[in-house]
């Protein structure tokens, strides 16, 4: 029996090899209190794997190409009086997904805040809020390549495109640090609003929209001038923020107004969505049409349409608060 391949049917195959190659990006969460972090699978939102060992992970990174997490923990042991700041007292766990369990650790000095990794997987910047600056690991060798003073309270890392650059937003003293990778130095100042924490980059890299939970706004920086351009309001508490797939739109967590907030960034415009209780960390997942919102606090992420703002899904957690999110295709 010969086999015709119809227009029809032509199109139908192709669709479906285009479906399988494109699998679903999955989304690593780390659960804080729960000492864990899971894995889902965002084509359907359920969890699919989950990885113990991990003490009280916020933030979280994976390698490029999956192989590693790297997760930052909010614990450390006190300090004895008189103790050199930069003496080791916490740890970042790196997780192999594939073996399921913790790999290794790696000694750092003071709990981690937030992470981010370079394009090519070799370095991850954690930021340590009680040190004032980051460390600089060095993934193929699991050690501390060397810390950078950043200023007071460094809350959160974005890193360039390019590669050329860090950003670390300094909760302390209202700045962003600017950071030439080539050689760890810091090289600019920006202003950032009050108490500057999570960033975002707009989606030609030109801005950089930070959160200030303290006066209930997201402040637009510009990286060529160093200032702040534009600033909205969106509630008290502001929190969690990312760029939606338009590259235009703006999702933010209100935590005390228990709501989340698009911002057309072209018009100024808001819309809100009621999110009970404390909507937290956040995060969109790229070509999924989804934003991904936890709760500071109950167990829960909620899925929420990007275009219609609504609640499509929840994900129940095995337990603790869901934080930094890591994404790979």
């Amino acid at each position: 029996m010969k086999l015709v391949l119809t227009p029809l049917l032509t199109g139908l195959l192709i669709a479906g090899l285009s479906q399988t190659l494109s699998a679903a990006p999955t989304v690593y969460i780390p659960l804080g209190s729960a000492n864990s972090v899971i894995a889902v699978d965002a084509s359907n939102d359920t969890i699919t794997q989950t990885y113990t060992g991990v003490e009280n992970p916020h933030g979280l990174v994976v390698t490029p190409d999956g192989e590693y997490l790297i997760a930052g923990s909010l614990k450390e042991t006190p300090l004895q009086t008189g103790a050199a700041l930069d003496q080791a007292n916490s740890q970042l766990f790196l997780v192999h997904p594939a073996h399921g369990h913790v790999m290794s650790t790696v000694p750092v000095a003071g709990w981690t805040h937030h992470q981010a990794i370079t394009p090519d997987g070799r370095f991850v910047l954690s930021t340590h809020p009680t040190r004032g600056g980051i460390s600089v690991v060095d993934v193929a060798s699991n050690q501390v390549l060397r810390t950078v003073p950043t200023g007071p309270s460094p809350n959160y890392t974005l890193i360039s495109a390019g590669a050329r650059f860090a950003y670390v937003s300094n909760s302390g003293n209202g700045t962003i640090s600017e950071i030439a990778l080539e050689d760890w130095t810091v090289k600019r100042v920006l202003d950032a609003g009050p108490a500057p924490e999570h960033m975002v980059f707009s989606k030609d890299g030109s801005r950089i929209y930070v959160t200030n939970p303290r006066v209930g706004k997201v402040s637009e920086v510009s990286i060529a001038s160093g200032k702040v351009t534009r600033s909205f309001a969106i509630g008290q508490s502001v929190h969690g923020l990312d760029i939606g797939d338009d590259g235009k739109t703006l999702f933010v967590s209100a935590k005390q107004e228990n709501k989340l907030v698009a911002v057309d960034t072209e018009s100024g415009e808001n819309r809100s969505l009621a999110l009970s209780p404390a909507p937290y960390h956040l995060n969109t997942i790229p070509g999924t049409g989804k934003v991904y919102v936890s709760s500071r606090e109950q167990p829960t992420v909620w899925v929420v349409d990007q275009k219609s703002l609504q609640v499509v899904n929840e994900i129940a957690l095995p337990g603790g608060e869901g934080h930094q999110m890591a994404i790979v295709n």
